[in-house]
């Protein structure tokens, strides 16, 4: 027989359903997620670190989980919330069940809920606080001890490499400052025969420009844009000095790092189908995103990037562009892991901005 769990909103919404992975409680932002295959890539997308994950798609975990498809080696989700944990995986990679790939990393999980309901909660509220309970749960206390909950702050630091290492290639030297990267952008840039040194998210402009490197890749990570002092001030730097191309969390620090403002979203971009309209081209570009925090466009127009990209769905910044250096940022995934390939042009342009500008910048 399966045991119980309850999923408790700081608004006082309980769901009762049933454990899978770890059997421990937890407390976390919970979000929701609305691609509807790519569940290994995104539990194990840094960018999810403290939350707690709501998949919209009704079963999650069909095909299994592989060694190949992680983003990182250690998750650092908070929990999973699904309609349907599948138990019997079937497919050709498959080498362990959701199940047993939550207990590994001890990560709770509940199925069995409305996660339909769940999501229109989240939509009209905004994110919430909430926690994973075991027991029959006493409500008031519950929901006080959510209301008076304090999260971590520090995100960026928890997923970040502690010390620098290298991913060869034989072509242009590329520094990634790691601020919760996905694996998938070290293969892209390998792919293109980039070789590249992954950096600690506090690394000093100083220190990368020592390396003498082509262009700087900023990744994607968790949290505020504006607790990552370090990163802004690197941003500044380097600006002008060397190409550098942004990605999410990146994107947000390019803006901030430039003069722009970034806000919380209500409830953020989650998902692998968001229309993005490119406006040099005009072409609608179909993208992976996760973020919840969103730079604010009245803001760009007192600096000197220009927007290059906005989202179809709410008008929001999804590209930036500086009027004179060789920097631009965006706030999706063009790694395009769980997603489609419409954006993987963007490091096709940062290898071609790395080649105009070889030798034309100071870069140590």
């Amino acid at each position: 027989m399966r045991k119980q769990r309850f999923l408790v909103l700081e608004d006082g919404t309980i769901f009762k359903g049933y454990r899978f992975g770890s059997d421990k409680e937890t407390q976390g932002e919970i979000v929701f997620n609305t691609a509807m295959t790519g569940y290994q890539e995104t539990l194990s997308d840094p960018s999810y670190t403290g939350q707690i994950i709501t998949f919209t798609y009704p079963l999650i975990g069909n095909y299994g989980i592989n060694r190949d498809d992680y983003e990182t080696l250690t998750p650092s989700l908070k929990g999973m919330v699904v309609r349907e944990a599948c138990e019997m995986p079937s497919n050709f990679r498959n080498m362990a069940s959701l199940d047993a790939t939550l207990k590994n990393y001890d990560i709770p999980g509940i199925d069995g809920i409305d996660t339909r309901k769940l999501t229109r909660i989240i939509r009209q509220h905004g994110v919430l606080k909430a926690a994973f309970v075991n027991e029959e749960v006493d409500v008031d206390q519950a929901i006080a001890d959510l209301k008076t909950a304090e999260f971590r702050t520090d995100e960026v630091e928890q997923v970040s490499t502690k010390t620098a290492y290298v991913s060869t290639g034989n072509d242009l030297r590329v520094v990634l400052i790691d601020f919760g990267k996905k694996e998938n952008i070290v293969r892209e840039l390998n792919l293109r025969g980039c070789d590249v040194t992954v950096m600690p998210w506090n690394s000093t402009a100083e220190e990368i420009l020592r390396l003498r490197p082509d262009g700087v890749m900023l990744s994607n990570g968790p949290g505020n844009p504006e607790v990552v002092q370090d990163g802004i001030e690197m941003i500044k730097g380097i600006l002008g000095k060397v190409p550098f191309f942004g990605i999410c969390l990146g994107h947000q620090l390019f803006a901030l790092a430039c003069g722009a403002t970034t806000f919380k979203m209500k409830f953020g971009h989650r998902g692998a189908n968001h229309p993005v309209k490119n406006l040099a081209t005009g072409k609608i570009e179909i993208t992976s995103q996760n973020h919840g925090y969103s730079v604010d466009p009245e803001t760009v127009k007192e600096t000197d990037l220009e927007i290059t990209h906005v989202a179809l769905n709410d008008g929001t910044v999804e590209g930036l562009r500086h009027k004179e250096l060789p920097a631009f940022s965006v706030q999706y995934h063009p790694e395009a892991s769980p997603g489609p390939h419409d954006p993987n042009y963007l490091f096709d342009d940062f290898i071609q901005m790395m080649n105009e500008n070889k030798g034309s910048v100071i870069n140590g």
